[in-house]
């Protein structure tokens, strides 16, 4: 039986694959990003699953159920990183999907459903700057308007696709349709320290946040440092950090996460008063009411700030994400899974990160089985977890899809 050691060793193995030999980092249709297809293929068809990669550059791996071309429960995560990586975002979730195929064995053949892994190519958006590219592929979501994106380095998404080796035009057929799934269950790591702060292993998610960024523009005027007394000053960056705090302390007081990443600041000169200042937000919230009400309250308290220091401010929306609930029913049967580890109460978190069952969403009823993880530390070289964790992941995502299985025969 595959072991919570094995998968543990499998993940050692993906993290070796890295375009750096000092960090791990494996971006979407790079030669790392095929090493890492063929390497999970082979731990695939080991597990007795047929594979293939689909259009759009995901690691498909299928068992029929008790009869050819049944419906089937997708279970996976996703394969890429982003720069100066852990080993367990994502990979961790590839490589469980695989094992509990392998532990289920001959078994899948009584199941009322096929059993498919996946692992998608790409869910950081590290390379082009959009998240998800591969899960909205598979969700049929693509948008033609992504093939114009461009790496550092100038390549288009257009130009990566075929030099990958996949044709541009036949991204369509990576679309997967709703007849053609039962539901997506997808394990991964917390990235948050609630489970270790209840010193429990797992956790079941109850919604994918939805989120909303922007970019927020203090305008003010540049004039000298020294010759400019304060009650002549228009300056944009003490408005900037006036806004930052502001932010903070709305955020704080709520259920929402408001997170500013990047300030510029022009001229920039160190005996200058700014004249403008832009910030990066991010805004996160269960659902889309909570996140939108954040909003409205944050724009208005931006707007007076920049007002009572005689300051313009301009904001542009750059992203916008809907919040994702998990199906009752499918969580019901993670909640079983976890249930069959010993932990009948176990905690229900609404994810503050993206995963690819946003996308997937689209297409089928999605949940999510959380894994421990140490100090609640991911994308960074940091990230950890325990083998009794994934071992107890192990058995509670075997009795999930199990519980799967009771609750189709049921309906």
């Amino acid at each position: 039986m595959t072991t919570a050691a094995d998968v543990l060793a499998r993940c050692a193995e993906l993290a070796r694959i890295s375009a750096h030999p000092e960090h791990l980092e494996r971006t979407h249709l790079t030669t790392q990003h095929a090493a890492a297809n063929a390497l999970v293929a082979g731990w695939m068809e080991a597990a007795g699953l047929r594979t293939w990669q689909d259009a759009a550059g995901n690691q498909y791996g299928r068992r029929e159920g008790r009869e050819p071309g049944l419906p089937a429960l997708l279970l996976g995560s996703h394969l890429d990183t982003v720069p100066d990586a852990g080993s367990y975002d994502g990979m961790l979730g590839v490589v469980m999907a695989i094992a509990v195929a392998q532990r289920l064995g001959d078994r899948i053949a009584d199941l009322p459903f096929a059993l498919e892994v996946v692992g998608f190519g790409d869910e950081e958006g590290a390379r082009f700057g959009k998240a998800l590219l591969g899960s909205c592929a598979a969700a049929g979501t693509w948008d033609p308007r992504w093939w114009d994106l461009r790496d550092a380095n100038g390549v288009s998404l257009r130009q990566a696709f075929m030099d990958f080796g996949l044709d541009p035009d036949r991204v369509g057929e990576a679309a997967r349709r709703p007849e053609e799934l039962v539901g997506y269950l997808e394990a991964h790591i917390e990235q948050g320290p609630y489970l270790e702060a209840r010193d429990a292993s797992l956790g079941y998610v109850t919604a994918i946040a939805g989120a909303r960024r922007f970019v927020v523009t203090v305008l003010g005027e540049a004039r000298h440092a020294g010759g400019t007394p304060y009650e002549r000053r228009r300056d944009a960056l003490a408005g900037a950090a006036e806004c930052i705090t502001r932010v903070e302390q709305l955020a704080r007081a709520s259920d929402c996460i408001a997170t500013v990443g990047r300030i510029e600041v022009a001229p920039g000169a160190v005996n200058v008063i700014a004249g403008r200042a832009d910030f990066t937000l991010d805004l996160r919230a269960a659902t889309d009411t909570e996140r939108d009400v954040m909003w409205h309250a944050l724009e208005e308290q931006l707007r007076k700030t920049c007002e009572a220091r005689g300051l313009g401010l301009e904001v542009v929306e750059t992203h916008r994400a809907p919040a994702v609930a998990c199906a009752s029913w499918l969580t019901e049967a993670v909640v079983d899974g976890i249930g069959a580890t010993g932990d009948t109460d176990p905690m229900g978190l609404w994810s503050r990160a993206g995963h690819d069952g946003m996308a997937i969403g689209a297409v089928a009823d999605i949940a999510m089985l959380f894994v421990r993880c140490f100090d609640g530390i991911s994308h960074h070289p940091a990230e950890d977890v325990r083998a009794i964790d994934v071992e107890r992941g192990l058995d509670a995502l075997e009795r999930a899809v199990v519980a799967v299985a009771e609750r189709r025969e049921a309906r």
